[in-house]
């Protein structure tokens, strides 16, 4: 199983700008996080809310701790609301289960980390999310 490195993540980054670029999206924050949740690179563009750091982050944190997409998370959500709200205050807010960060996988299919995006619409963070993650090299899981 392989690791992500400070390149990968920074060329994550880079693929995800550079697609919310070309769609015209509002200014975005993009938080890449190993396989342990730890954040590897970090950017916000000039223009985002203070507030997207955080929100990036913890969609980032909570897919790569449950193993499953930020979207996928908040439909799981709907179905148990309890028990999302108490992984939250466990978490000390950082996890949020809202569309905007996708796993990361290596080319075996390892999960290696996690993306979130905070700034535009869920969709549209989850997009550049994908985008950011094949532009690397590796694989959306």
């Amino acid at each position: 199983m392989t690791t992500l490195n400070l390149d990968q993540a920074n060329q994550i980054i880079d693929g995800a700008l550079a697609r919310s670029r070309e769609a015209g999206y509002k200014p975005m924050a993009i938080a890449v996080l190993d396989d342990a949740g730890h954040l590897k690179a970090f950017q916000r563009e000039d223009g985002a809310s203070m507030f997207r750091f955080d929100i990036a982050r913890a969609k980032a944190w909570g897919a790569v701790g449950m193993g499953a997409s930020s979207r996928t998370l908040a439909e799981r959500a709907k179905g148990n609301p309890n028990f999302f709200v108490s992984l939250a205050a466990t978490a000390d807010g950082k996890f949020l289960a809202q569309a905007g960060a996708v796993l990361i996988r290596d080319a075996s299919g390892h999960v290696v980390g996690a993306i979130g995006a905070s700034g535009g619409t869920g969709d549209e963070d989850e997009e550049i999310c994908a985008a950011g993650v094949r532009a690397a090299g590796l694989r959306v899981g």
